[in-house]
């Protein structure tokens, strides 16, 4: 049988598991954004023989950017081109938007160990349009503390430039950016300081502000929520431009993934006519 490529359904669920289970060391968030990509749309996966192997998300950001996201590959099946096949599937589905006028742009983001895909990127024409340090470091040590509910009444309370972080999404801080926010991000609010966390995936915290001392004050609040959530670590991205708060923040027990001395986190883009 050929593979084909069709839109997730709910009965694809156990495939997603087994391909979750199997990628990053059983840590991969695929299965626990199940529902809510199904509900969102533009969820899309590869079978094979019956068999779901591979699966990618196009989801719709601030500022006409489709931002592609989830591209896995069972890895049983890997080496055979299956990558390659979505990937090109997902640039087809982007060209498809544009000419809707609904997007002008594809966007992801990905490791820097993440060759293969990187170097597939570039050759379809992405470029790197933004860099970032991901920095972690381990809840214990920290004494807990439940955060309080908090919103988000303005983009300028957060101090980031163009692009918001959120979790592994980098978002345009444009001002339709507020109300997706709004929708997409749970805030949490620790003794007067504030941090994001997607509510999509269990990922990245996002401190409201960057500095030393903003930080620290939100740690306890931020282990209890990664405890909440049987996480091991705390992590947040660091803008490459604000590298000078590498050293404060390993003072606070961070540490950038990998001992990386340039930035570990590469945003994409490719324009769309």
């Amino acid at each position: 049988m050929n593979p084909i490529i069709r839109e997730a359904k709910p009965e694809d669920k156990p495939f997603i598991e087994e391909i979750a289970k199997l990628t990053w060391e059983g840590e991969d968030y695929l299965a626990r954004v199940f529902e809510s990509w199904l509900k969102d749309g533009n969820f899309y996966v590869l079978e094979v023989e019956g068999k779901v192997v591979g699966t990618a998300k196009l989801t719709l950001l601030p500022d006409k950017v489709g931002w592609l996201e989830g591209l896995r590959v069972h890895p049983d099946y890997r080496g055979r081109g299956f990558g390659r096949m979505i990937h090109n599937f997902m640039l087809q589905k982007g060209e498809e938007l544009a000419k809707e006028g609904i997007i002008n742009a594809l966007e992801f983001s990905t490791y820097f160990l993440n060759r293969e895909s990187i170097a597939m990127a570039k050759k379809d024409g992405f470029e790197v349009i933004k860099r970032y340090y991901i920095m972690g470091r381990p809840v214990e040590g920290i004494k807990p503390l439940k955060p309080s509910n908090s919103t988000i009444a303005s983009l300028e309370e957060l101090e980031y430039g163009e692009y918001i972080p959120v979790g592994w999404k980098f978002v345009h801080k444009v001002p339709e950016a507020l109300d997706w926010l709004k929708e997409k991000a749970i805030v949490k609010e620790c003794g007067g300081a504030k941090f994001m966390m997607p509510k999509d995936s269990e990922s990245a915290f996002v401190p409201f502000h960057l500095s030393k001392s903003y930080v620290e004050q939100l740690l306890p609040c931020m282990a209890q929520e990664a405890l909440n959530t049987s996480r091991k670590y705390i992590e947040i991205m660091v803008p490459e431009e604000r590298m000078e708060l590498l050293e404060p923040f390993r003072e606070l027990g961070f540490e950038v993934w990998d001992n990386c001395k340039e930035p570990n986190v590469l945003v994409f883009k490719k324009k769309l006519k």
